[in-house]
């Protein structure tokens, strides 16, 4: 590996001025700076970009931790999301790092990146109701923007859906097409989005006057396997759901497919939403009606969010973002009617 010693001895110039030189420094001259960068470039010189960064004291880097699960990047929300995140960093002239752990070990994970200053900041998502990372993050002042809010505390930069107004929406239009047995398959409650939205599913029915028993809510997790075996638990009960509210869309895919393999007519039959409006949901057969939530657009914003946090540490940053009027941004879902239901 060419080191700064070896282009120093090519050109008769000191490690020190080949260092600055290379940096464009204001006290090299013209002269030497092209001779410097001429003799690396032929001598296939690579620096050394965590030296650069500790000496600077910023990684340019930003992190993301995905929470481990069987499908891993598979996962249609979490593809979409850092596909956001990692064009918008890239715009901000910064590295993402992405990195998998589970429940468990996630917290140790932040630390550990933390500690040795891998990243500026982190882009957190799929928030819990009560989240030792946000309470972590935010007791050491260290830069973070999420996707999502919690209950544990407010004073962050995030950018959130209307989970309860959107669970409304998809109410009122299963009731408008008739349906008064309808139920839902949740991930976790300890995730905020999911608490959310079946706060959202049993406001509205109440409202209306429609019971929501516990049999019709089963809680279970994110993806289609899932889905489909809460579903089938649902659609073996004597007085079964004419309608499915599945909290995401891969859930709903695992309901349309137990609603098939019983036989039932999607749309007619039996009724299903999803969550999210991910690019399957369109191609699905039935089409899904879903509510639609912009996840890669979602992702840049919070990217946004997140280098204005980090700015106001560092001044070194010129976020594009500036046009931003809040660091707690609540976007307006939208219903988007296909032919599930």
């Amino acid at each position: 590996m060419v080191t700064l010693k070896d282009i120093g001895e090519r050109v008769n110039r000191s490690v020190t001025t080949v260092s600055r030189a290379l940096a464009g420094c204001s006290d090299v001259s013209p002269d030497t700076i092209e001779l410097v960068k001429e003799a690396a470039k032929e001598m296939g010189y690579v620096p050394n970009t965590l030296a650069q960064r500790l000496q600077k004291k910023s990684a340019d880097t930003i992190g993301i931790i995905v929470p481990y699960s069987s499908t891993g990047y598979a996962e249609p929300f979490f593809s979409e999301l850092l596909a956001g995140i990692g064009k918008e960093a890239s715009e901000q002239g910064l590295d993402l790092l992405v990195a998998y752990a589970k429940k468990e070990k996630e917290l140790s994970l932040y630390k550990k990146l933390v500690n040795g200053r891998r990243v500026d900041g982190f882009v957190i998502s799929r928030t819990l109701c009560q989240d030792e990372r946000i309470d972590y993050l935010g007791s050491i002042n260290f830069p973070f923007a999420s996707f999502g809010m919690v209950e544990n505390r407010q004073d962050f930069p995030f950018v959130e859906e209307d989970g309860e107004y959107a669970m409304t929406t998809i109410v009122n239009h299963l009731v408008e097409r008739g349906h008064t047995r309808i139920a839902c398959i949740c991930p976790p409650l300890s995730v905020m989005f999911s608490a959310v939205r079946l706060r959202g599913v049993r406001k509205r029915m109440a409202e209306l006057g429609l019971p929501l028993p516990d049999t019709m809510v089963r809680i279970g997790s994110f993806d289609q396997k899932d889905g489909h075996e809460q579903a089938a638990h649902l659609l073996a009960l004597p007085n079964p759901p004419t309608a499915i509210i599945g909290f995401n869309d891969s859930i709903a895919f695992g309901a349309i497919n137990a609603g098939k393999e019983r036989g039932l007519k999607i749309g007619q039959d039996l009724a299903v939403t999803g969550f999210d409006d991910i690019p399957m949901a369109e191609m699905y057969r039935p089409p899904l009606t879903t509510i639609h939530q912009p996840i890669a657009e979602i992702g840049s914003l919070v990217t946004k969010l997140l280098v204005k946090a980090i700015q106001e540490k560092n001044p070194k940053y010129k976020a594009t973002g500036q046009g931003l009027e809040s660091m707690q941004v609540i976007m307006c879902p939208k219903l988007i009617i296909r032919e599930s239901t």
